[in-house]
């Protein structure tokens, strides 16, 4: 019996999680005149790259400009961007006390003439509506904007990520996130006024931080200035890491333990209730040989559990049938990465990121 409470305990905490928070539907609405600097920090991104110019290419909105600052890239990433009219800015040495991405994102910002900045990650593709979405939602919200985007996989690899993809959302879309003094943002995709951004003097109030975002949703909460964050499903999209597994790895244990620094301990509590009962359900394959009495109840948590993904992963991403059906391997790889990144940050002292070492407490890349 016990078991079936846990399990559907922890279930009700993700539907308590996940909040269908959508981008809103433009319709005719124009945006409200201010120039708009799209800043793209980029390292290595000549897979990626295309698909994110070719979509800005189509977008309702036209007469923005596009700055893609090239961090030190060994691949294509410049030929590509400037094929594509982009304003190509080379990112110059690294100071100390910078990681790469912030001193990358701060660049663009010197270069920029827009009023208004959207800030986005190479792995982007967006809807031809969704830069009006995402205009028309910072002025609603008279603040900053981060989108948790879609995450589009294609390799089975990828299709492992679906419990990071959920706890993503779970994060970001909690409604015991909407009071957090310290919320943050989703770097992926950010939208903000260049008075609100100078205001927090931006990416070198952060300068120094590996998970920047998170750190800058505080910097403009503690400044009053509101923060939203919405889902990107239909609108905003992101292949995360076609490169490899090796790269997925890295991406999320960068910032797996330490992306817990900002949320509510409330927000930390229910994700815990969550992945406990989750945990407990996928036991299903070991105790039902152990102990068969606990077969029937495991299996009852086991199905809710592939109900919940298969109903919530519509808004998260594109896994296919066959891992959310046996989740408990991405349960594993979920916590091999999370074990990995424990021992970068608490043992090793820095996270690999794109060829440089970055280390956790603000020293700079190598």
């Amino acid at each position: 019996m016990w078991i079936v409470i846990v399990t559907g305990i922890g279930c009700l905490f993700g539907f308590l999680l996940f909040r269908k928070n959508a981008l809103p539907s433009p319709g005719g609405h124009e945006p409200d005149g201010r120039n708009v600097s799209v800043i793209v920090p980029a390292r290595n991104e000549e897979e990626n790259l295309p698909h994110l110019l070719e979509s800005l290419k189509a977008q309702t909105v036209q007469g923005f400009e596009v700055i893609v600052v090239n961090d030190f890239s060994e691949d294509r990433t410049r030929e590509i961007a400037e094929r594509y009219g982009a304003k190509v800015i080379d990112n110059s040495v690294l100071p100390d006390g910078w990681t790469g991405k912030n001193w990358a994102v701060w660049n663009g910002y010197a270069r920029a003439t827009g009023d208004v900045f959207v800030f986005l990650d190479a792995d982007i593709r967006l809807a031809p509506t969704a830069l009006a979405s995402l205009l028309l939602a910072r002025e609603r919200s008279n603040g900053v904007v981060s989108v948790v985007p879609y995450h589009r996989t294609e390799k089975l690899y990828e299709k492992l990520a679906l419990v990071f993809n959920m706890l993503g959302v779970f994060a970001f879309t909690s409604i015991f996130e909407r009071s957090n003094p310290r919320k943050g943002l989703y770097g992926s995709c950010i939208v903000a006024l260049r008075e609100d951004y100078e205001k927090i003097n931006g990416h070198e109030s952060v300068k120094s931080e590996v998970l920047d975002d998170l750190f800058l949703g505080s910097k403009f909460a503690e400044a009053g200035i509101p923060v939203v964050n919405s889902i990107g499903c239909g609108s905003v999209e992101f292949r995360m890491y076609p490169q490899g597994v090796r790269s997925e790895i890295e991406g999320f244990s960068k910032g797996a333990v330490l992306s817990t620094s900002t949320l509510s301990p409330r927000t930390i509590a229910s994700v815990a209730a969550w992945l406990v009962g989750l945990l407990i359900s996928e036991s299903v394959f070991v105790f039902a040989w152990l102990r068969p009495e606990w077969a029937w109840p495991l299996a009852a948590g086991y199905a809710l559990y592939t109900a919940q993904l298969l109903v919530l992963m519509r808004y998260v991403g594109s896994f296919g049938l066959v891992v959310p059906l046996l989740h408990p391997v991405a349960s594993l790889f979920f916590l091999g990465v999370m074990a990995y990144s424990l021992y970068q940050v608490a043992v090793v002292g820095h996270v690999r990121w794109k060829g440089r070492n970055v280390r956790v407490g603000g020293a700079q890349d190598r």
